[in-house]
This record gives C-alpha cells, structure tokens and sequence, in this order.
C-alpha cells in the first residue's frame, strides 16, 4: 500500500466530530491508541487499515480514506475488540455506522466485492427471513468469479447431502409480519 502525505486542505476537520455524533460514536474520543482492538481482531489482516489505525485517520480528518476503507466491511461483527477495549469503545457498532456513512455518501470502495457481497446477503435475508448459502453463492459468485465457484462445488455437494445447505430457501412462518419488520427497517435505516 502506496503511503499519501495528507494535506492540511484535504483534512476535514469536523469528521471526528461527526462520527462523535453518530450512535455509539462519542467513546472514538476516548481511544488510547493502545492497539488491542488490532490485536485481537481475527480478520485484521485482511483489512486495509487495522481498527486502531482507522481511529487514528478519523481524529486525522482522513475522511475519504476511512469511508472507501475496506476495514469496516471486513470486520466479522465477532466483538473481541469491543470486549478487549480498555476505554469501552464499542468498536463493532462503530464500524456499522463507518458502513452507514460510507453508503450515504457514495463512498464505498470501488476496488472490493464486500459491498456486493452485502448487498446480496441483505437481499436474500430481506425476501425469505433467513440466508441461503446456496443462493447467495449463486448471486455472488456466478458472474465475477465462476472458477472460484467451480471449485467450491465439491464442498458444496457434500454440505448439501449432509442437509447442512439447504437447496431451497426456507420461509419464515408469518411472511408478512416479517416483511412489515424489514419494511420498518429499511425505513428507519433511510432516515440515519
């Protein structure tokens, strides 16, 4: 990764403040920068910036940079930062709004196929009330990268006859309650 020098007229200033404001966002003030939440992330290797380092480019002003960052698409919603955090920052609920934010404002990574793969995966909890592996492979591997899904094939067929992937989406029970749900979701989700 190509290091940048950040100009002063590149900074925005108020954006710790306006992750400040966001739900959970305040304790980002309180960090220490004492790296635990880096350490004991499972998937910080596959980011492009480490949790601590992402707090460090929000008090920066690095704006652009933390919102088309891959790191909080990465981040497998596990908690261990959030219960290992020293100064009780609940890491987790800050890189959902990081995510939030990044789609409000047109901002998400262009170089990566998390987003895509989020979208899918909403999409298909949003319809039947609960993922299908089975489609969700299909949606997002398919078209982008059908050697990669020819490969998972066997793992696949052998999930499917031990019943652990269903072919089939189940169905919740009560489908339309269950849309009213995601209806009002998707509506309170809209107004953040």
């Amino acid at each position: 990764m190509k290091k940048k020098t950040l100009l002063e007229s590149e900074q925005h200033r108020n954006f710790l403040e306006e992750i400040a404001a966001l739900p959970e966002g305040e304790r980002v003030l309180s960090c220490l920068q004492c790296g635990t939440c880096s350490g004991t992330c499972p998937v910080a290797p596959l980011m492009d910036y480490a949790p601590r380092q992402i707090f460090a480019m929000i008090r920066a002003g690095m704006k652009k940079e933390v919102l088309t960052s891959v790191t909080p698409w990465m981040c497998s919603s596990c908690y261990e930062c959030t219960v290992k955090c020293p100064a009780q920052i609940k890491i987790t609920e800050i890189m959902y709004a990081l995510k939030r934010e990044s789609i409000k404002q047109g901002l998400v990574s262009p170089g990566t196929d998390v987003y895509r793969f989020y979208q899918h995966f909403t999409d298909i909890v949003s319809k039947h009330g609960r993922m299908n592996e089975m489609l969700l492979m299909m949606k997002y591997m398919a078209l982008r990268h059908p050697v990669a899904m020819m490969s998972r094939v066997p793992v696949g067929l052998r999930m499917m006859m031990t019943g652990v992937m269903q072919v089939q989406p189940h169905r919740v029970k009560n489908a339309e309650s269950f849309q009213k749900i995601v209806e009002k979701a998707t509506a309170l989700e809209a107004r953040q």
